[in-house]
């Protein structure tokens, strides 16, 4: 039994292979690659992207004033900081809407207010880029990125102070 199981297989593979040999030799086409195909494969044209130009003036001076703005509310917001934390040590231990609760959260909320300007100006920014590149104005994109980066930084910075302050309160 096992004979004939070995033999059926064998038996199929040579008959396939026989035929294909008269096949080759009856005349039927060949599925080897023919002169003419390939000729006509053309690359398709590079491309070419100029890059980015230099910001245009008028964006220059509004760049200037929201990196300004951001280094004067960080500035604030360092001077507000260091008053805040002792504050909110004060309070650590005393009850919800306690003075000294009130007073730490009012602290916070000052701290939240000196930091105002640097949000704002990353606003501006993620809209200034947002229509910039809808509009497909790439002339200064790096410049407006980094500068949005660089705030975006900063005011991620912030957000970490503020949150870990209210997170120290009682009530929060």
């Amino acid at each position: 039994m096992q004979r004939i199981a070995f033999l059926v297989p064998a038996l199929a593979a040579s008959l396939g292979l026989s035929a294909c040999a008269a096949a080759q030799s009856s005349g039927a086409p060949s599925l080897a690659k023919r002169p003419v195909e390939g000729r006509l494969n053309v690359a398709p044209p590079a491309v070419v992207v100029p890059p980015p130009g230099p910001l245009p003036a008028d964006l220059a001076g509004r760049l200037a004033r929201w990196d300004a703005d951001g280094s004067a509310a960080q500035q604030a917001f360092a001077a507000e900081r260091d008053p805040t934390v002792a504050l909110v040590g004060a309070a650590a231990g005393a009850p919800v809407a306690s003075e000294a609760w009130v007073v730490a959260q009012q602290a916070i909320s000052r701290l939240v207010a000196a930091r105002a300007p640097i949000t704002a100006a990353l606003a501006d920014i993620d809209r200034l880029y947002v229509e910039r590149t809808t509009g497909e104005a790439i002339d200064g994109l790096p410049d407006i990125y980094a500068l949005r980066e660089r705030l975006a930084e900063t005011v991620a910075g912030q957000d970490a102070v503020i949150e870990a302050l209210s997170k120290q309160l009682p009530g929060e």
